[in-house]
């Protein structure tokens, strides 16, 4: 499976309404899409390795700087302290 297909699967495992590539990258990069979309975004962030978050971005054109920055606010916003949290964006 590549890791987009197993990051996908993760996060749309346990919910009726999935979410493709684009979609999330959407919610990454647009505040108010993550916050529609908690459980996607919470399973993204608390059960997808960073290595593989950091993936997903560079395929979608994300900088790592938005990838943390994402995690950050979506964190304040779920009161959730992600492993993103901890990571500089040169590791």
């Amino acid at each position: 499976m590549s890791p987009i297909a197993s990051i996908l699967t993760t996060i749309n495992a346990p919910y009726r309404v999935k979410l493709d590539g684009q979609a999330l990258a959407h919610c990454l990069t647009h505040p108010e899409a993550a916050q529609a979309a908690p459980g996607h975004m919470s399973a993204f962030f608390g059960e997808v390795s960073p290595s593989l978050q950091k993936i997903f971005a560079r395929e979608f054109h994300i900088s790592e700087a938005t990838l943390i920055s994402a995690a950050k606010v979506f964190g304040e916003y779920s009161r959730e302290l992600y492993p993103l949290h901890y990571i500089s964006r040169t590791s």
